[in-house]
């Protein structure tokens, strides 16, 4: 143990003016069996920092493959290792200077222990949560309907995941797979959450728009009730109103005795219902695609291009002028791997193209703008700004 006469004599040695320096010391040893890796030191801003104060658990998440993310209830961040040229020691009971009470007018000698060091630690940073994992793993086993369960049936596997599945699998936050489960029109079956075939989503939705052109209702007001008894005979009712949920507003009708009643959404019922002609085609005839469209819809809907943004793009160089699927979706979720992608589809893409694409890569605070600046080449081209790829493309 270091005595204040030894403390003096190395402060002399370093030629340092005691006056300058605080009076209490602190002599540091190590104590036993002390070793690297024995702690892990975590770096978190106040807002985290304040969470975990307050009592709030902050939960990683990952599977074996993949990077770790960090999650609250309600955000993403990543998770990585940083090292540092100090050794950081740990201290318990190692009071800074201003946490001092008593008399500091004189020299004090404190004995304080090393528990252990580390030359790293954690640190977190917000990202955009990783969700494209979701869908694919509810795709696994989408529901196509009921079905008669027989022997064989029970003894299978369970049929989807459960929330608490999902919350061990995908690297996201409970909040943002709750909104991205409703996004891709999801449903919870039994405890467990699937995700609806198309081809039956879009059996429902058939059925729900056959039946407001056949009752001459305004697509503003398609009342549940009635709905759930007439094509209760055909669908489960859970079904039904499921789909009313997914392409509707639930709203109540307050002229009409508080009846519940939807109001189908214009945009989201027009994409269904084009995504339905073109995924089995590879390119389809714009001008036979805009007609053969617009008469798939109810009655008092408008097809408008702009309502397939992120959804189809359309060929404007090809005669005659062509649309194909393209889903925003399917796309890479790494920016760099989504914008390969994109340069490999079209050498050269307009911003109006190319945003919708792009759109969801972006993080807090960032625009599409500062993407496009960081990944593309913008040129003129017949007097309109185009992007391509800042990397040579391979042939």
């Amino acid at each position: 143990m270091r005595t204040l006469e030894q403390v003096h004599a190395t402060v002399k040695i370093a030629k340092l003016k005691e006056e300058e320096l605080h009076p209490t010391v602190h002599c540091l040893t190590f104590g036993e069996n002390v070793a690297s890796g024995d702690y892990c030191l975590l770096e978190l801003d106040s807002t985290l920092c304040a969470r975990i104060e307050a009592g709030h658990s902050l939960t990683i998440r990952g599977d074996k493959d993949e990077h770790a993310v960090l999650c609250t209830e309600s955000k993403t961040y990543d998770l990585r290792i940083a090292d540092t040229s100090n050794l950081l020691l740990f201290v318990p009971g190692c009071n800074t200077p201003d946490q001092m009470t008593g008399d500091q007018t004189h020299p004090q000698l404190v004995h304080s222990q090393i528990s252990g060091f580390s030359n790293s630690y954690w640190e977190v940073r917000p990202r955009r949560p990783k969700l494209k994992k979701l869908k694919k793993l509810l795709m696994e086993n989408p529901y196509e309907g009921p079905l008669v369960r027989t022997v064989e049936d029970s003894d299978q596997n369970s049929p989807g995941y459960t929330m608490g599945d999902l919350l061990d699998r995908i690297q996201a936050s409970e909040v943002e797979i709750i909104a991205q489960l409703k996004n891709i029109h999801a449903c919870e079956i039994d405890g467990y959450w699937r995700v609806l075939d198309f081809d039956y989503e879009m059996k429902l939705l058939g059925f729900v728009t056959q039946l407001v052109d056949s009752e001459s209702w305004s697509f503003g007001r398609v009342p549940l009730d009635y709905c759930l008894q007439e094509l209760g005979p055909l669908e489960p009712k859970e079904m039904i109103e499921h789909c009313l949920n997914c392409y509707g507003r639930r709203y109540i009708d307050e002229g009409m005795r508080g009846e519940v009643c939807f109001a189908l959404d214009e945009e989201k019922v027009c994409q269904a219902m084009a995504q339905m002609l073109l995924q089995n085609a590879v390119k389809f005839n714009l001008a036979e695609f805009l007609e053969v469209w617009q008469q798939s819809v109810p009655e008092g809907m408008t097809t408008r291009l702009d309502q397939l943004r992120s959804l189809a793009l359309v060929d404007r160089t090809s005669r005659p002028e062509t649309i194909s699927l393209l889903r925003v979706e399917d796309l890479p979720e790494d920016t760099q791997e989504r914008f390969n992608f994109l340069f490999s589809m079209r050498e050269k893409w307009s911003e109006d193209d190319i945003v919708p694409y792009i759109r969801d890569l972006c993080g807090e605070k960032q625009t599409t703008g500062a993407l496009l600046t960081k990944y593309a080449r913008s040129s003129m081209q017949n007097g309109m700004k185009v992007y391509n790829s800042r990397r040579p493309m391979s042939t």
